[in-house]
């Protein structure tokens, strides 16, 4: 529009007086000439008349424009830009009418308006995928990463098969273009052999797989994590050996792994053997390993949340043994391997009394750490085996811990008994166990389990 057009809607109408017709020109048809209209003095007053209720002004319109009709060599380009301004508003109007479509539609999307109940009928699939179900997710945000992983048809037949259903966390080897009802099934199966990265850790699980004298064998740490990752997708073998995770732990860095800052120093001075990481991973169920990472990822991730639980247990902030956290590690580690949890606390205070005599703590769990073949009943090699764990051998508490460490063992060395006692012996299958500071009833507490045919003595 050109600037005239707004001037002429922006000011009020001027009537000009009759007594002064003789200031303005008029032409032939007793019109004004617009062109002498830059002459007038606007700055005088003028007498502003109410148009007749019968009148009716004519709108001015850019066409009609007296500038543009005394000036027609303006004409093309004030088309062209009312043609320009026309277009950019349309433009603009699209593109506001499509950004309120798309954000209209992301969030009916999200909140599943146009969710549909799509699902295959073909249980065996089209191709491995391996999917990570992160914690703490709805049915629904499973749903959403199934139809991301092209496992499921949609979120909605999803939702209806799960029904409630409580499914955990983790990585599970589907198949795309299943049922929903079959990725149910293959989630909340706890025998299926898709589910991978799971490994439950038993309290003084050591990190080598174990053998005892009746042939059984117990998968230490290391087998557990190599089983549970090694996983085929497509033909792609995934996941970590025994032999990668040992190597990790023996050669790589105390930052690479994750090794706490109360444990570096005696972690550093083991390095090269695997053993140094030996009760740095606690215990429990371990849901999410990533079978994508290799052995010194695995290793740090588990350590590095390890050493979170055992801080929150108080090892480092409500720890009373005297000890250093990490010796407070290797001592709790020591009680799983000989009493039950009642009597934790007491043999606490026995290693605590014994390290103050100068005395060896001569534990059997000591001894069995390194033996070939674990044994209730040691023989001689076992029991004189000079390795830094032997207990037997060497003063003090072994270089590491021998196993995965719980709770209650921590708790018990932080809090430790009152008592005088040096030894103990469990005496039954029921646990019961005789604590005493003299070494001749303990001889006597000892012949007491050999009559109970607990113990073997010679």
């Amino acid at each position: 529009m050109a600037p005239g057009a707004l001037a002429a809607l922006a000011e009020p109408t001027l009537a000009v007086p009759e007594a002064d017709a003789d200031l303005a020109d008029r032409d032939d048809t007793g019109s004004l000439r617009t062109d002498d209209r830059v002459d007038h003095d606007l700055t005088a007053p003028h007498e502003l008349v109410e148009p007749a209720d019968d009148t009716v002004l004519a709108p001015v319109s850019d066409d009609s424009h007296p500038d543009l009709d005394d000036h027609p060599e303006r004409r093309p380009a004030a088309v062209a830009r009312r043609r320009r301004r026309r277009i950019g508003m349309a433009v603009v109007a699209v593109v506001m009418l499509a950004l309120v479509a798309g954000v209209g539609y992301w969030g009916a999307d999200k909140a599943g308006l146009f969710d549909s109940r799509k699902d295959y009928t073909n249980a065996a699939g089209t191709a491995d995928v391996l999917v990570h179900v992160p914690a703490n997710a709805s049915i629904k945000q499973i749903g959403g990463i199934l139809v991301d992983d092209n496992v499921v048809g949609s979120v909605r037949a999803f939702v209806d098969a799960a029904d409630g259903a409580s499914l955990s966390s983790g990585y599970y080897k589907l198949r795309t273009q299943i049922p929903a009802a079959e990725a149910v099934k293959l989630i909340t199966d706890s025998d299926s052999t898709n589910r991978v990265g799971r490994i439950v850790v038993p309290p003084g699980t050591p990190l080598d797989t174990k053998r005892d004298t009746s042939g059984r064998v117990t998968p230490g740490i290391f087998a557990m994590i190599a089983d549970q990752t090694g996983v085929e997708i497509n033909g792609q073998r995934l996941g970590v050996t025994e032999q990668q995770l040992s190597d990790a732990a023996a050669n790589a860095s105390i930052t690479e792994l994750g090794v706490p800052s109360w444990a570096q120093e005696s972690v550093t001075a083991l390095n090269g053997d695997h053993r140094r990481i030996e009760g740095l991973i606690a215990p429990g169920t371990w849901e999410d390993i990533d079978p994508h990472d290799n052995a010194t990822q695995i290793l740090n991730t588990l350590i590095t949340k390890s050493a979170a639980m055992y801080e929150g247990w108080g090892l480092v902030s409500n720890n009373k043994s005297g000890l250093s956290p990490y010796q407070t590690l290797v001592a709790a580690s020591l009680l799983q391997g000989e009493v039950q949890p009642d009597d934790y606390p007491k043999v606490a205070r026995v290693i605590l009394n014994r390290l103050a005599k100068g005395q060896r703590l001569e534990f059997d769990s000591t001894a069995n750490y390194t033996a070939s073949v674990v044994d209730l009943n040691l023989h001689d090699d076992a029991l004189k085996a000079d390795t830094p764990w032997n207990t037997y051998v060497r003063k003090g508490l072994p270089p590491t811990p021998i196993g995965a460490v719980e709770e209650p063992s921590v708790e018990a060395m932080e809090q430790p008994a009152d008592g005088d006692w040096l030894y103990f012996v469990t005496v039954d299958s029921k646990g019961t166990t005789l604590f005493t500071d003299d070494f001749d009833q303990h001889r006597r507490n000892i012949a007491t389990a050999c009559q109970n045919k607990f113990i073997t003595c010679r």
